[in-house]
């Protein structure tokens, strides 16, 4: 009986234990070193594996939003943990971008309100986890403080995003093979669900 209840007591203590640990050693990461690009005001930080790891364990309590173009789910597919597309910025083919070369991008004026909808859907606040993930960590970046600006405060910028950053050295110099979800062998899936797609009305 004794033994009994020791490990009612002691069982949810070790795992409180080990779940601060991890969480600890996530935000005891040094960051310094991460590009201007995928800094944000709030300063909080996974890499995509760190990301899945922890929305494994708590999905209910987490809101996990894909911001790429609609195009780049289409077809590169997306984690199989998304739980809403809300791109963060719009590609419009009847315009081009001389600078980058590129089809030109605005930014989604619907961006907060649309990610507010898609928390409250889900039954949670601005004060819960919201991971934000793009190709490589920039664009997300700048969504973290659109919501910032907007009142969250529990907002991680995926640094390494779905296909990761440029290697930088041969055979793959130039290719997204170096980290990112697709890389670190996480689920994804080509298989759109059109629940969580974004879908202009």
């Amino acid at each position: 009986m004794f033994y009994s209840r020791l490990k009612l007591i002691v069982i949810p203590a070790l795992a409180m234990m080990f779940f601060g640990m991890a969480i600890a050693s996530v935000h005891a990461e040094d960051w310094s070193s991460l590009s201007k690009k995928k800094v944000t005001t709030l300063g909080l930080y996974m890499t995509a594996e760190q990301a899945g790891k922890y929305v494994a364990d708590h999905a209910d309590k987490t809101l996990f939003v894909d911001v790429r173009t609609a195009a780049e789910l289409t077809y590169l597919g997306t984690p199989a943990v998304t739980d809403a597309h809300v791109p963060f910025e719009m590609m419009d083919a009847t315009q081009w971008n001389d600078k980058k070369s590129v089809y030109k991008h605005n930014i989604n004026p619907n961006f907060v309100a649309d990610v507010t909808a898609r928390l409250e859907k889900k039954g949670l606040t601005k004060t819960d986890t919201v991971f934000l993930m793009c190709r490589s960590g920039n664009r997300s970046a700048k969504g973290v403080n659109l919501l910032a600006a907007a009142g969250y405060s529990n907002v991680y910028n995926v640094v390494d995003g779905y296909e990761g950053d440029k290697s930088k050295t041969a055979p793959n110099k130039g290719k997204r093979t170096v980290n990112g979800w697709k890389n670190s062998g996480l689920p994804w899936t080509y298989s759109l669900d059109r629940d969580i797609m974004y879908l202009r009305k």
